[in-house]
């Protein structure tokens, strides 16, 4: 929690460091954004590897498992904390329609810049937990298919394959999610400029826009948008487990733990510290921010790009990664006695071949 509250809070040098980079454009915002992200992924990672090591050798599998509903019990406060950040961003919105005076737009962007840390650690401690979560139900799912250490080997070919392509699905998966949210704000972008172009007055603030048209498009995208990954999430078990066996299934349960925790993580802090960072030179409340410019300077329209592009980062793909790693392991879990009964476990694809 303290340091997932480090990396995207622009009361610390992390996020200081990105909104100074602005100062030479979007590119260089870009890329210390992208910087700060994959370093916050150090003291968690090690942070689950401890709690790991530590339940294992206490409890075995249980001990875990135990640790998992350890940081479960912290649910309410998770839930609250991340959703005081949707709150006074949608508090500044309303703010911002109502036409009220600078003053309440700058304590609602303070209050917004506070909410994106709180949020950033809610987010922490769900990636950590479906970390956890995921290893015990991998724990089960081994127990279930009757395999052992030995047959879970990566030195063994279809564990190792396996291994590559779990560790593949959380960047396939990524893709897709960030992919429909450009599709749905481009087709938002044409609505707006096609109500600009048809509406008589909406320039001059004297004609009413078309708010349904716009929430359609939200609505839509955000359905229809969601079926190829919730289709990968819930086919990938099924074809690994039937064609290639209980072994190469173990390996894609694995690996997409492993890199689904750690694209999380940074997909989430680095989100949040871009907007944080744009924030920061919005209110100017340092000499460090005042330098930066202010309000439509250069340095702030480079911070308003990478607030942009973090968007889709922290508040879709990074989120729902934990859905993938446990969905998949809960599956994986549920259909376990089916695949054992494919082929012996070793899949219809190996039993066909004679491999």
């Amino acid at each position: 929690g303290l340091q997932t509250e480090y990396f995207p809070s622009n009361r610390y040098q992390p996020v200081q460091d990105v909104a100074d980079s602005c100062r030479t454009g979007s590119a260089t915002n870009v890329i210390f954004g992208l910087a700060l992200g994959y370093k916050s992924c150090i003291i968690p990672t090690i942070a689950i590897g401890c709690a790991i090591y530590t339940g294992n050798s206490l409890a075995g599998m249980y001990g875990i498992a135990t640790a998992a509903l350890g940081m479960l019990g912290t649910l309410a406060t998770g839930l609250a904390i991340d959703a005081y950040g949707p709150i006074s961003d949608n508090a500044g919105g309303i703010a911002e329609m109502a036409g009220m005076g600078e003053d309440i737009r700058e304590r609602t962007d303070a209050l917004d810049a506070a909410g994106n840390t709180t949020a950033a650690i809610g987010k922490g401690f769900a990636i950590g937990s479906a970390a956890l979560v995921s290893l015990a139900l991998f724990g089960a799912y081994i127990t279930r298919v009757k395999i052992d250490l030995q047959q879970t080997s990566i030195l063994d070919p279809k564990v190792f394959a396996g291994l590559l392509v779990g560790a593949m699905l959380p960047y396939w998966f990524s893709a897709m999610t960030m992919k429909s949210v450009g599709k749905a704000a481009l087709a938002m972008v044409e609505e707006v400029r096609r109500q600009f172009n048809t509406i008589s007055g909406l320039m001059e603030g004297t004609a009413r826009p078309d708010y349904k048209a716009c929430v359609a498009i939200s609505t839509n995208a955000s359905l229809s948008e969601m079926i190829p990954p919730g289709a990968l999430v819930m086919l990938t078990p099924v074809i690994v487990g039937t064609l290639f066996g209980v072994q190469a299934l173990a390996g894609v349960l694995a690996g997409a733990l492993v890199s689904g925790v750690q694209l999380a993580v940074s997909m989430s802090n680095t989100g949040g510290a871009w907007d944080n960072a744009k924030k920061y030179i919005e209110a100017g409340n340092t000499e460090h921010a005042r330098d930066l410019g202010g309000k439509g300077s250069d340095a702030h329209k480079a911070a308003v790009t990478g607030d942009t592009v973090g968007d889709p980062l922290k508040d879709t793909s990074g989120p729902s990664l934990n859905i993938l790693i446990k969905l998949m392991a809960v599956e994986s879990l549920v259909f376990a006695p089916f695949f054992t009964n494919c082929a012996g476990g070793q899949g219809l694809f190996f039993h066909f071949f004679g491999l």
